[in-house]
């Protein structure tokens, strides 16, 4: 540990105008001193699925950035980074170089909107697609034939499956160290999955054992992997703009908005974030 003094650590909940809804998500606004070890312990401590450590630069509204789970350190997390944007209380643009690359956030008050580092996306192995529905339980006629499985990157990789009903996606049981080893070997982060609601709106859930959390209400890099996942189908013929409801299935409503463009891989999620009230 090192010797230097304990940071504050604020609480936001990340798309979402009410504390109780949402993703929470820890910020530490100046982590200068802190060591990966001492940052892991904050975020076990804090308890959240991330919390975010930024390092300010000399250069105005611009940060190294760390993002911590509980047992693991992950490469880019959406929902701390509009935790974080907001939770500087600032409007412009500020600049984020994550483990991952360059991300700038826009902000304003009490919302923030980010813009990823390229996206990419490629189908999943028929054997990693047997191992998913063996550990989530799930059969393969579950599987909405409309969009094949992906290995998707927005920051983090992901694991993108959608299913046919939104009553599959609700009835989520799944196997936590089987999905916990597949999401491993690959070197992604959580699993995506869809349900398409309506032409432009999904329904989402994303398992995260990997960082030792059942399940995350909100997640920005999976939402900007699946607007790189759609570009990569071609279904991203014009500017497009998708809502993705996430948190519902866990009393934790998230609402995360979408735009991709056919012509930059960069995908921008937008979304609101609160403090949580202490005490």
């Amino acid at each position: 540990m090192n010797d230097v003094p304990e940071p504050a650590v604020l609480r936001y909940s990340a798309f979402t105008t009410d504390p109780a809804g949402g993703n929470p998500a820890g910020v530490v606004l100046d982590a200068t001193g802190l060591d990966d070890a001492g940052m892991l312990r904050i975020a076990a401590a804090v308890g959240y699925s991330e919390t975010a450590f930024l390092f300010p630069r000399a250069e105005g509204r611009e940060f190294d950035v760390r993002y911590f789970s509980p047992l693991v350190e992950v490469p880019f997390c959406g929902h701390a980074t509009v935790a974080s944007a907001v939770a500087l209380d600032v409007t412009g643009t500020v600049r984020f170089h994550t483990r991952s690359g360059l991300v700038e956030v826009d902000a304003a008050p009490g919302r923030a909107s980010l813009t990823s580092v390229p996206t990419s996306s490629a189908p999943a192995p028929a054997g990693d697609v047997a191992e998913a529905l063996r550990a989530l339980r799930w059969s393969a006629e579950d599987l909405d034939p409309r969009y094949p499985a992906h290995w998707a990157f927005g920051g983090a990789r992901h694991l993108v499956l959608a299913v046919r009903t939104r009553e599959r996606l609700a009835d989520l049981d799944y196997d936590f160290d089987a999905l916990a080893g597949l999401l491993r070997a690959n070197d992604a982060v959580t699993a995506q999955l869809v349900h398409q609601r309506s032409e432009d709106v999904f329904d989402a859930r994303d398992p995260f054992p990997v960082g030792g959390v059942v399940e995350d209400p909100a997640t920005g890099a999976a939402a900007a992997a699946f607007g790189g996942y759609l570009r990569t189908l071609g279904l991203v013929g014009r500017p497009r703009s998708i809502t993705i409801h996430q948190g519902v299935d866990l009393g934790r409503p998230s609402l995360l908005e979408v735009a991709v463009s056919p012509d930059d891989p960069r995908v921008t999620v937008t979304g609101a974030a609160v403090p949580i009230p202490v005490g």
